[in-house]
């Protein structure tokens, strides 16, 4: 049984084409599909079927990737065993990270880490939950949030809370809420809202406020930037959800807490279990998580 061929199928099934499993490990897509041939015949069946245009895993195909994820972690356990009997882990720890969880915590996982054996490196994104999967294939740790225990996307990887922030309505500072020291769903009914793109787990919210109200609110535009929010926000374009630990104080905007609606997001460190048996990830996760639990006294909520 040939390692490569498990890890191939693994691949696969986290990334879902050919084309992008190509892409990712830097093969062509005929070259790809030219190793799956040959894995079919080294297991003697079918590991993969036609799906439309697409690729995917068969029964046993699935069976074989599931197994790679399993050998993988052994393998990563073999070599945090190695790493602790040569002492301090050391090497480098690759995270993806939202920008507003990374402002939260990496500055102080870089003060942490600088004289160590343990390099980080950043890349800042912003995507779906549904999109956490692709990132952990490229990445030891992805940092997103979620208003939800587990995140969407998330069933093939380890996931970690490390903090937890709450979400504060923000309106411009001439508006009508602007003196209130809270808001209800019922006090939005029918304002205009400047959103997130569908999928992205702020929209959870205002589904939830539109139900408390029964008032739809009217979504004027969908933005993943925090600092743009803030300046619509500012310009009486409407009100919308801001975290409230990374939400800087301004004159012309106001945050209120929302009372009547659950508004607080998990920030997640997310992970392959084989990535995060190394020695190195570990101590990141670790230190991740104490920092969380440090920000306003939040992060064990």
């Amino acid at each position: 049984m040939d390692v490569r061929h498990l890890e191939l199928l693994r691949e696969l099934a986290d990334r879902g084409t050919v084309t992008a499993v190509a892409a990712a490990t830097f093969r062509s897509p005929s070259a790809v599909s030219q190793q799956l041939q040959t894995a079919e015949r080294a297991f003697g069946m079918p590991l993969v079927e036609p799906d439309g245009r697409r690729l995917r895993l068969t029964a046993a195909g699935r069976l074989l990737a599931g197994g790679a994820v399993e050998v993988a972690a052994t393998m990563g356990r073999l070599q945090r065993e190695l790493d602790d009997l040569h002492g301090e882990p050391t090497g480098p720890v690759s995270i993806a990270a939202l920008p507003s969880a990374a402002e939260l915590l990496i500055p102080p996982l870089l003060v942490r880490c600088a004289g160590t054996g343990i390099a980080v490196t950043l890349a800042d994104t912003d995507v779906a939950e549904a999109d956490y999967a692709d990132r952990a294939a490229d990445y030891d740790l992805v940092i997103g949030h979620s208003l939800a225990e587990v995140p969407a996307g998330a069933d093939r990887l380890v996931a970690v809370r490390v903090a937890a922030e709450p979400l504060d309505v923000a309106v411009p500072s001439g508006h009508r809420l602007a003196g209130h020291t809270s808001v209800s769903a019922a006090d939005l009914a029918g304002e205009a809202w400047i959103g997130v793109p569908l999928g992205y787990p702020f929209d959870t919210v205002r589904i939830a406020i539109e139900n408390r109200s029964g008032a739809a609110l009217t979504v004027v535009q969908r933005i993943r930037d925090n600092r743009v929010v803030e300046a619509m926000v500012a310009a009486g374009i409407g009100c919308a959800l801001l975290p409230r630990f990374t939400t800087r104080p301004r004159p012309d905007l106001v945050t209120l807490p929302l009372t009547d609606v659950r508004s607080v997001r998990s920030i997640v460190a997310l992970g392959r279990p084989d990535r995060l048996e190394r020695a190195a990830v570990r101590v990141v996760m670790a230190a991740l998580t104490d920092i969380g639990a440090n920000l306003g006294g939040v992060g064990a909520g």
